[in-house]
Order: C-alpha cells, then structure tokens, then sequence
C-alpha cells in the first residue's frame, strides 16, 4: 500500500511541476486582441474621441507624426492629438498587415498602412494623405495591451517650395559697366 501511495504522490507531483514550467501559449490570442484593438482605435478616430483615442496609449509612449515634432508622453499626446480632432475634414482609416507578438508575451508590433483626410494649415485645404505605420504595444501589468512607440511615415510627398520671385531680382542694382577708351 504504502509503495502504491508514494508511486501516486510522486506522479501528482511531477505533474504539478509539468504544469508548473508550461507558460500558455497566448499569442493566437494576443495577435487577435491587437486586430480588436486597432479596429476599435479606427472606431475612436472616427467618433473623434479624444479620451478613448488616448487611452490607447501607454503613460510613456511615444507618437511620431508627419510634419508634427514628436509627441512623448501620454499628456503631449493628448495635446497632439486635440488639435488635430478638432479639424472637421479629419477622417483617419489604418490597417495592420502584419501583427506579431514576441515569444515573452509582453511586446508586441503591428505594421500596416493609413489613409488621412485633413486640413492644410497653410493653405487651408483638405489635403489627402496616405502612408506607413509601425506600432509598438506593451502589456501592461493588468493584461491590457497599450501602444508605446506610434510610428508614420508619409508616402505623399511634400509640396514643392514656392518659387523665388523675379521681382526680387529686379530691386538689385545693376552692375556697373567699364567703358572701354
């Protein structure tokens, strides 16, 4: 009997230790969450709210822009961010195409592309814009997964600089010929 009880303890506790140094394997599931997060990200852009748009930042993240210094921290974001919902012409449509989280679980990228519509500052027209983008997501300690590097890059390209003006040309003094004897 006794040798039966510890053939039975020894196999409870190998199993214990089995199940012990097994991690679950998540990632089908993190890489599904990430898609449910950037569809639900388009949803906020499209509403134009800046609290949910925000709150899909991590507090030391880091968002890089086309023509906008870049934004660090979750407060710079915010203040990024307001001006440019504020525009009525904003329509901001992204996709991943590629989605990979690391083998720890706790790091994870998805690279894709956008579609931009706002106003011109200096022009004052809406200006279409399309582009690149590379984001990378931290899991928080309560499981969340939060952006912590927003990368974009424009594939439009910029406008060409405004041409000199003659009549700038026409203000210099014209040079003195030598007379010849």
């Amino acid at each position: 009997m006794q040798r039966w009880t510890t053939l039975g303890t020894v196999t409870v506790l190998a199993m214990i230790m089995a199940a012990c140094g097994k991690t679950a394997n998540t990632h089908d599931a993190d890489v599904k969450t990430l898609k449910d997060i950037e569809t639900q990200w388009n949803q906020d852009y499209a509403s134009k709210d800046l609290d949910k748009i925000v709150a899909h930042y991590a507090d030391d993240a880091v968002l890089m822009a086309p023509g906008s210094p870049v934004s660090s921290g979750k407060d710079a974001i915010q203040t990024a961010l307001k001006q440019m919902i504020s525009d009525p012409a904003l329509a901001l449509k992204f996709e991943a195409s590629r989605v990979d989280v690391a083998k720890s679980g706790d790091v994870a990228f998805t690279q894709g592309s956008y579609a931009m519509d706002a106003t011109d500052p200096q022009s004052k027209q809406v200006i279409h814009d399309h582009g690149s983008y590379v984001t990378t997501y931290r899991k928080q300690a309560n499981g969340a997964w939060k952006a912590v590097a927003d990368i974009a890059t424009s594939e439009v390209p910029p406008p060409a600089p405004a041409p000199k003006h003659a009549a700038k040309s026409a203000h210099k003094p014209a040079k003195k010929q030598k007379k010849h004897h």
